[in-house]
């Protein structure tokens, strides 16, 4: 098998880099809702996962873990029967995916919450990091629709260089600009929608910048 990390911050390509490998090996991409995997109940869990990597035997699939470190995070000291049993998890989880045939990824957040057992296994561990400016602009002009038309204010290099934005941030300020556009009924995106847009994307990450 061959074993991947993807790291950095939310918003930087990591699920999308997964299904890009699909398409351009065409091979299905299962991604794995841990939600639906890990059970508050002791041993089922594992069961769960067992019927994963059983399913997947032999096929040419790729699993891929997102927000990963929430089920392969670090090993704790054993205080209690819950850090007992939330240890072999972490050991259970280390012996099927060490043993699977297949190409697993998993991505995470935070790289450091990884358990370290994880990490030395990995075959490639690959950072995501923020776009930088020109790149930024790049993705401005490939999410910007077509149809849509700028006012003329609107200075695309200057937002790119101020707003330190990821690709997910900048789909969800043309998506909030795009759809204050519709409601007013106007056939141009105003800077002051997605100054707005920024600003709202910046306040869910806790970052309160007055926008100039």
């Amino acid at each position: 098998g061959f074993r991947v990390l993807f790291h950095g911050p939310s918003g930087t390509g990591k699920t999308l880099t997964a299904c890009l490998l699909g398409k351009y090996t065409e091979r299905d991409v299962f991604r794995i809702d841990l939600s639906m995997v890990v059970s508050k109940y002791i041993g089922e869990t594992e069961k769960k996962l067992s019927k994963l990597f059983n399913k997947a035997a032999n096929k040419d699939w790729i699993l891929f873990f997102d927000e990963a470190d929430s089920i392969f995070g670090k090993r704790t000291n054993v205080r209690d029967a819950h850090d007992k049993y939330a240890n072999q998890e972490v050991s259970y989880l280390l012996q099927r995916i060490e043993s699977h045939a297949g190409l697993v990824i998993l991505a995470s957040n935070m790289k450091s919450n990884i358990d370290a057992s994880f990490t030395r296994r990995f075959n490639s561990i690959i950072e995501f990091d923020n776009p930088d400016t020109s790149e930024r602009l790049q993705l401005w002009k490939n999410y910007l629709p077509p149809v849509a038309k700028l006012d003329k204010i609107v200075n695309l290099e200057e937002i790119s260089r101020k707003y330190n934005l990821t690709g997910a941030n900048i789909v969800n300020v043309i998506q909030f600009a795009g759809l204050q556009t519709l409601e007013k009924k106007s056939q141009t995106i105003s800077s002051e929608d997605l100054l707005k847009g920024i600003q709202k994307e910046y306040e869910k990450e806790g970052k309160m910048m007055r926008l100039e």
